[in-house]
């Protein structure tokens, strides 16, 4: 049996899981190693449960697994069944710990993270700057969204964002000759597109720093078959609602929605649930069209009523008139990003869920996607389920029908109704604003 000593073999990764706990977590760590002689599988796993524990400020390892180890020794061996015993009873420790609803009021959100430091790329070379979603595949039910990397990283601290596992994590980079870039995209005029700048960064946390906004919205003018989502965090507006001329039609600016407790906790150096509805409302009073992204919807204790409120809130400030989309979604993450959280030492609960895979990614369960879903979908007005388009993003195929009561066959299905319908309200809102112009 291999004994592990994580001090000699993790030295080598200075920001390793390993490094990151605290040194008392590490000594009484080898001292289970040795004293039960842990195969470094074992050794690996203890480490990371002791990393999550460290996160979720669940105390020290040694709360869950000294009553476990006690009990599997007493009158047994030590040994590979007796090992294999007490990790079984662990993780059933460990899961009882992610399925039981945690109370985020319990105590103050911690210091979030430093910002990162923004470079302006200077590279003659030519990048891609357009491409596909990265995570489309028919095992989850996927709009066939094209992403435009306006910018690249992203400089708010969100605790769960794949972002951090995209890019360098400490630089942001902006594109000096963005305009150009756009003008050398070669699109068919005869296609409709729907892309979206949010995927590699906030849409809006820059405003127009380098002109980067003005030729986002001057390349949307520019072409009318193209449908263009800026997504945010923010309340960074200014830049769009003090346009000399108006907010294109096809420009669609989308706010990802959270509770107050969520946005304390793990959403660092985003703006306010308050603020972000007061800039949209400012988006739609100068005459833009807007949208709602409810993700990631958390599952914690007082999770429905947070919600709820939040949909009162935005049902009372905005029209479905003015609305064209609302999309819901989950945690999602991926190996790479459930590592680098671990290896972060931030005190986030977001790993603090059971966890199912699903298509290669780590999410909740189906039955409590269907659970979180369902509520939100419901908290909605008829009103707005007949004249908004909801969605799931990147959701099991399984999960549509018993949530909005019909279903798409496929990806190419999905994409072709989003677009009908987004290109729909899209040229309803530009004849109104026309005949309200030549009144």
């Amino acid at each position: 049996m291999q004994v592990l000593h994580f001090p000699r073999i993790m030295s080598m990764a200075s920001t390793s899981v390993w490094d990151r706990l605290p040194q008392d977590e590490q000594r009484y760590i080898n001292e289970q190693a040795d004293k039960l002689r842990l195969s470094s599988q074992y050794t690996r796993e203890l480490t990371n449960a002791a990393a999550d524990l460290h996160m979720w400020d669940e105390g020290p390892l040694a709360v869950l697994l000294d009553p476990i180890v006690n009990a599997c020794l007493t009158n047994r061996p030590k040994g590979t069944q007796t090992n294999a015993r007490i990790m079984k009873a662990f993780r059933a420790s460990m899961d009882h710990l992610r399925s039981s609803e945690f109370d985020y009021r319990s105590a103050a959100p911690h210091k979030p993270l430093h910002h990162k430091q923004v470079y302006v790329d200077q590279h003659t070379r030519d990048v891609t700057i357009l491409g596909r979603c990265p995570v489309e595949g028919e095992q989850t039910r996927c709009c066939r969204l094209m992403t435009l990397d306006a910018v690249r990283q992203c400089g708010y601290g969100c605790s769960y964002c794949s972002i951090r596992s995209f890019y360098d994590e400490h630089r942001m980079y902006i594109y000096p000759d963005l305009p150009r870039r756009l003008k050398q995209l070669e699109l068919d005029p005869e296609r409709i597109y729907h892309i979206g700048t949010g995927q590699s960064s906030d849409s809006l946390m820059f405003g127009s720093r380098k002109g980067s906004l003005d030729a986002l919205l001057e390349f949307a003018q520019a072409h009318p078959n193209v449908i263009l989502e800026l997504k945010t965090k923010s309340d960074h507006v200014q830049s769009l609602t003090a346009r000399s001329s108006s907010i294109p039609s096809n420009v669609i600016t989308t706010w990802s929605l959270n509770p107050q407790v969520i946005i304390d906790h793990e959403e660092h150096f985003t703006a306010p649930l308050h603020q972000r509805i007061k800039a949209a409302r400012s988006v739609a009073d100068a005459g833009g069209l807007v949208g709602f992204h409810f993700h990631p919807i958390l599952k914690y204790r007082g999770w429905r009523e947070d919600y709820q409120e939040i949909i009162e809130i935005v049902q009372r400030t905005f029209s479905p008139q003015e609305t064209v989309m609302v999309s819901l979604g989950t945690l999602t993450f991926t190996r790479a990003v459930i590592r680098k959280l671990r290896e972060s030492g931030i005190k986030t609960k977001v790993l603090r869920m059971p966890m199912d895979e699903i298509a290669g990614k780590y999410s909740y369960p189906l039955s409590v996607k269907l659970e979180l879903f369902r509520h939100v979908y419901g908290c909605f007005a008829e009103e707005w389920k007949q004249q908004v388009y909801f969605y799931l993003c990147m959701e099991d195929p399984s999960l549509w029908q018993p949530v909005f009561g019909q279903s798409y066959e496929d990806n190419n299905a999905f994409e072709s109704d989003m677009l009908t319908a987004y290109m729909h309200r899209i040229s309803r809102h530009r004849e109104f604003r026309e005949a309200h112009a030549r009144r």
